[in-house]
């Protein structure tokens, strides 16, 4: 499958190396900046030789060369700065994320569209509507990262290896996700059975900032590693038609008792995109919460229309 990454900054560019790494196929990595993208490849291709894989990448300015795209990741938009929110980025980002889906439309209108520019949820909500693509189609990295983050953070308080615990985070990418220590579990056992509430909480509260703690830390960027790598994991699902299950942020019409939005839930990604949207029996505490949750997000698509 033929994948363009759109935006060459530290998340694209890393996405795009972990792509060539899993030989999931060629890649074309787009950015507006003269020269930026076409140097990274070029670097990329160049380490080829010793990193041992085939595929090969293209820099460019041009969103002609996105033609016939199978997959499409989005990583282009501002990052967040010190003390700004997910939020404080809607109206910037969403200005550059229409005139990236409208070229999507023109030049690979088969493709999956994978979104990974905050604020994630409302971002995918709005390439979903500015593309008339099908839900199946348009879907957002966030739970996949979050997990990742909740799994090592538990598997240093448990000293165990990340590897043994199996995360699961829903709802939105941000202060309001839920950290789901129930229905987590280490060596099969659930979490809530490994640690006390009270151990939990910290490491809950830690994963719902843990974007803003790398942020607080780097001074001038935020996360780019992870949320490379989480992308890049859910790619892997579509293009290896693997049917993996995965938390992922799509639209919902009904499920969870929620309609027009997008948010985190686990669903089943495959060749067909996402193939299914999986319904947990939450209890009624976490089904408010991820209501809660999907509320915040639905003022922030009102306020962006």
């Amino acid at each position: 499958m033929k994948i363009t990454v759109i935006g060459a900054g530290n998340v694209g560019a890393t996405a795009a190396l972990f792509l060539l790494q899993k030989q999931l196929g060629d890649v074309v990595l787009f950015d507006i900046v003269e020269g930026l993208p076409q140097g990274k490849a070029l670097d990329m291709m160049e380490a080829a030789p010793v990193l041992g894989f085939e595929t090969k990448i293209t820099g460019t300015n041009a969103y002609r060369e996105i033609k016939d795209s199978g997959l499409v990741i989005v990583t282009a938009g501002l990052a967040r700065k010190p003390g700004m929110t997910r939020e404080d980025l809607l109206k910037k980002n969403a200005s550059i994320i229409k005139d990236v889906v409208i070229n999507i439309k023109e030049y690979a209108p088969q493709a999956f569209i994978l979104m990974v520019t905050n604020p994630l949820d409302v971002m995918t909500y709005y390439a979903l509507k500015v593309s008339g693509f099908s839900r199946q189609r348009v879907f957002g990295q966030a739970g996949v990262l979050d997990g990742a983050r909740f799994a090592c953070f538990i598997a240093e308080k448990l000293n165990v290896p990340v590897k043994d615990v199996k995360p699961l985070v829903l709802g939105g990418h941000g202060d309001s996700m839920l950290p789901l220590a129930r229905l987590s579990s280490f060596q099969d056992k659930p979490l809530t059975e490994c640690l006390g509430q009270k151990e939990l909480d910290p490491l809950i509260e830690r994963t719902r900032q843990a974007g803003a703690e790398i942020v607080g830390l780097l001074k001038t960027g935020s996360a780019y590693y992870s949320p490379a790598a989480s992308a890049v994991h859910m790619a892997e699902a579509v293009v290896r038609e693997q049917k993996t299950i995965l938390p992922a942020s799509v639209y919902l019409d009904g499920e969870y008792g929620l309609r027009d939005i997008c948010i985190g839930v686990p669903v089943r990604l495959g060749k067909n995109g996402v193939e299914e949207v999986i319904e947990l029996d939450l209890t009624p505490e976490e089904k408010n919460a991820l209501h809660q949750s999907a509320a915040v997000y639905q003022k922030a698509i009102q306020l962006l229309e």
